[in-house]
């Protein structure tokens, strides 16, 4: 059983876990209690009704969070000659083709996202088993295959959020820090839930949202009010 320090277990008590939040009200508790030493990350979690081994139920995005996660990401690209300039002068933190290649395969992995130009990916493909399970892989679903790298790395460092269903069914993200005032924080769970609401497969039948909840790094998750997670 998890153990909870005195402060941890005020937190918790001072919390009624079976109420179902408005967006507002949930911000505005989540950051009334995120009281870490730190500035504490605000995540958001979505139960899907959805069965991603099949492929007609998967659910993958991305979505451009209005203010920002907080978070300052650091960016591979893979791209050569005028692209690779391109991806340096937009700020990219690493470049290369073959040579970032190797990097990684020896054990390089100081980055949190990865684009490449379409040219690249061949050489890619090499890294399957490397980036896939870290969820890196470049996909031109989300915008991480593209010839306009300047662009992918702007979203990536301006608050571009990836999503993709696990295999329970369910989506989770950091969309933004404890020291956000509450209403860019509202404004970004309402993003992140109306990307996910327009991303439903062909395939999801029955109730697709079917729980929201956010919780900050060190506190406990608050269940949202999925109508109003939806409202405009």
């Amino acid at each position: 059983m998890a153990k909870f320090t005195k402060k941890m277990t005020a937190r918790r008590e001072a919390l009624d876990f079976e109420k179902v939040y408005s967006v507002v009200d949930a911000v505005s508790t989540l950051k009334e209690h995120a009281n870490a030493k730190f500035d504490e990350s605000i995540e958001i979690s979505m139960n899907l009704g959805v069965d991603p081994r099949h492929a007609d139920q998967m659910v993958r995005g991305v979505v451009n969070l209005p203010n920002g996660t907080g978070k300052t990401l650091r960016v591979a690209v893979f791209a050569k000659d005028a692209k690779a300039d391109e991806a340096r002068a937009a700020g990219a933190d690493f470049v290369g083709a073959e040579d970032l290649v190797e990097a990684i395969q020896n054990g390089k992995s100081d980055f949190d996202r990865v684009i490449a130009t379409p040219d690249m990916m061949p050489l890619v493909g090499r890294l399957g088993k490397v980036l896939g399970p870290r969820g890196l892989m470049p996909n031109p679903k989300v915008g991480t295959v593209t010839p306009n790298v300047a662009q992918a790395i702007k979203d990536a460092k301006g608050g571009a959020v990836q999503f993709r269903v696990e295999k329970a069914g369910i989506i989770h993200a950091g969309i933004g820090k404890a020291s956000f005032d509450n209403a860019k924080l509202a404004e970004n769970v309402r993003a992140f839930v109306d990307a996910v609401n327009k991303a439903k497969p062909s395939g999801a039948k029955g109730i697709y949202i079917r729980k929201i909840a956010i919780s900050s790094t060190m506190g406990p998750g608050l269940k949202l009010d999925t109508a109003d997670a939806l409202s405009a």
